[in-house]
């Protein structure tokens, strides 16, 4: 088993790619699986189906540029767009002829991107709570990119308590404080302060409208999955993603929150597992 502390979880892998370079890990045999996380989080959001998939997959996770412990190139925005071309870049790197991409929040936003504009090769694909419909940003994503100038001028401290209370609703369990702040380590301190502030002003729903207008062109088995309480996306847009893809199938996880691999890391893992089966 990998281990499930934030100390003990770390990408030893380093890819240099057009915008940037990503800290990526590859774990387990079998057919390629690549794990694609969302906003504000990083691959630490799958340290609990890692294990679980590595078992009958070769699981591949990264961290997005400028989340984790990827750097985005200077001349570079962590956009979605730079994402899914990123995504295509370490398809290639790793030799992956046709992965299924799992994509979580603006991850699903990026690996229908991928897919549908990059034109990346895949076997199944997976949309987990995903921001892909828009618009998608919830308020305080909105206020943020209306006053970043604000947010980024605020003491590091303040602005620390704040990402802190957001990252409280994620999750429907309670997140344990050693769980917190595995996710809140990439943003400490006045760096990632700016680093959070980076990809909330690079994200827009604009990247993915033309993935949501080529979703009818989807031929892969395609599941949508949903944490049943979320507070951040709507889970009656599953159906509508869903009503969206030919063939689309539907699964929920009772009890999960936005963060459903964090609340139900078990749950999640068969739910993929049965999917690729």
């Amino acid at each position: 088993m990998l281990a499930q502390t934030a100390a003990m979880w770390k990408l030893d892998q380093r890819v240099s790619v057009s915008g940037g370079e990503v800290a990526t890990g590859v774990f387990g045999q079998g057919p390629p699986v690549v794990l694609v996380h969302g906003t504000p989080a990083s691959s630490y959001l799958w340290r609990g189906v890692v294990p679980l998939l590595a078992r009958e997959h070769t699981v591949h996770v990264w961290d997005l540029l400028g989340f984790g412990g990827s750097r985005t190139a200077p001349d570079a925005t962590p956009s979605i767009a730079r994402q899914a071309r990123t995504l295509a870049e370490l398809t290639e790197h790793w030799g992956l002829p046709e992965p299924a991409l799992v994509g979580h929040d603006i991850g699903g936003g990026i690996v229908a991107r991928a897919h549908l504009v990059e034109r990346v090769p895949v076997r199944r694909l997976v949309l987990l709570n995903a921001a892909l419909l828009g618009p998608w940003n919830t308020p305080f994503t909105e206020h943020q990119q209306r006053h970043s100038d604000v947010y980024r001028t605020m003491p590091a401290d303040i602005f620390g308590d704040l990402i802190a209370a957001r990252f409280r609703t994620a999750t429907h369990h309670p997140m344990a404080q050693e769980t917190a702040d595995g996710y809140l380590a990439p943003w400490a301190g006045r760096d990632g302060q700016q680093r959070w502030l980076d990809q909330v002003t690079a994200v827009s729903h604009e990247d993915t409208r033309e993935a949501v207008a080529r979703l009818g062109e989807i031929t892969v088995p395609t599941l949508v999955l949903w944490g049943e309480q979320d507070e951040w996306l709507d889970p009656a847009t599953s159906d509508r993603i869903a009503a969206a893809i030919p063939g689309a199938v539907q699964e929920t996880l009772p009890g999960a929150g936005h963060f459903a691999p964090e609340d139900d890391p078990r749950g999640t893992a068969k739910a993929l597992l049965r999917f690729f089966a």
